[in-house]
């Protein structure tokens, strides 16, 4: 009869996770849909993005219709075999365009595929009028939205049961975002993709987009860029400077004396050509670092706050929460070296 082991059973390692599904996106295209607003739509989540190394893509996207033909703004594109709105219904995130006929009640069969997925807690997302399908479908009562601010006051009229914010880029309620005009579409998606993927993949989208990184949902929508008759009063060579100087103790006055100008008239071309004050930009800049040194392993906190110029890891802790809802911690785990793949810069 054999003799058993004395040797303790070794546990079974443990399984490694199979590569994650992409995360489902469903555009709905209505009669008179703005295109620029499904392009964007189709940009940040339907490319495919072979220049971050992963997997598998990030997103997968489909466009949904009401019929089979759907005739786009103005009949400058026609959308064909699009897929019903039945598609909704597998998908993690519904974008819901705008249109410039927001007067005109959209068609029920439209705003039941939006309150299904809503009642079934996907992400809901419009863009740029698109709000006005959220509101008739109910979903934005007593919550806060915004809307391109041409349409605000009648917006109000038509919903003034929604505490509309006529003055913002994009809007965070949780499982409803709504994003104010068509260039501000870009700036709520880049904010998703850096929610749901990081700052690095956020980062990655934005360059190939050619556009800014991440721009807080608090902006105004309509920043006054005048033709200038002096010589170019662009902030991008200061802003490039700074940028990297974050680990050092920039405050205004130094950045006002990078650009030889006082820091009232900082204050002014930052708020006419960025929309935000300098000290705004210089934070969100310094917890993007951040979240960038902690998505590539970097685990000493206060070596992370030093880098990134915010100081103590109190402040660290502070600001990241604030800016992606999670801690440091936590922001490591969803997003770290140990949660994927490694993306260099």
């Amino acid at each position: 009869m054999p003799q058993e082991s004395s040797q303790p059973a070794q546990p079974a390692p443990p399984a490694q996770p199979g590569p994650r599904a992409p995360h489902r996106v469903a555009v709905i295209v209505d009669e008179g849909t703005n295109p620029f607003e499904v392009g964007v739509a189709t940009e940040l989540f339907g490319l495919p993005r072979p220049e971050l190394g992963l997997a598998g893509p990030l997103y997968e996207v489909v466009l949904c219709t009401p019929a089979r033909e759907v005739r786009m703004n103005h009949g400058f594109f026609t959308l064909t075999d699009g897929r019903g709105l039945d598609a909704v219904d597998s998908a993690d995130t519904l974008v819901v365009p705008g249109r410039p006929d927001n007067v005109v009640p959209r068609g029920p069969a439209v705003l039941d595929a939006i309150r299904r997925t809503h009642a079934r807690g996907a992400r809901v997302m419009s863009f740029c009028t698109g709000t006005f399908a959220l509101a008739e479908a109910g979903l934005l009562d007593g919550r806060r939205a915004t809307t391109h601010w041409m349409w605000a006051e009648t917006f109000r009229t038509l919903h003034p049961r929604v505490r509309l914010e006529s003055d913002v880029l994009f809007v965070d309620e949780g499982g409803i975002l709504t994003a104010a005009g068509s260039a501000a579409a870009l700036d709520l998606g880049l904010y998703v993709v850096r929610r749901d993927h990081g700052a690095e993949i956020a980062n990655a989208v934005s360059r190939r987009l050619v556009f800014a990184a991440h721009r807080d949902g608090g902006q105004r929508q309509f920043v006054e860029r005048p033709v200038p008759d002096v010589p170019d009063e662009s902030l991008a060579p200061l802003l490039a400077w700074a940028r990297l100087r974050l680990g050092e103790p920039l405050t205004v006055a130094e950045l006002a004396a990078g650009a030889a100008v006082s820091p009232a008239t900082l204050h002014r071309r930052f708020r006419a050509q960025l929309g935000t004050t300098p000290l705004a930009w210089l934070t969100a800049e310094r917890v993007a670092l951040a979240c960038r040194l902690i998505e590539r392993g970097e685990r000493r906190l206060d070596v992370v706050a030093a880098r990134s110029g915010l100081g103590t890891a109190a402040n660290l802790r502070a600001r990241v929460r604030r800016e992606t809802g999670l801690s440091p911690s936590a922001y490591r785990r969803r997003f770290g070296p140990a949660a994927g793949e490694a993306v260099t810069a």
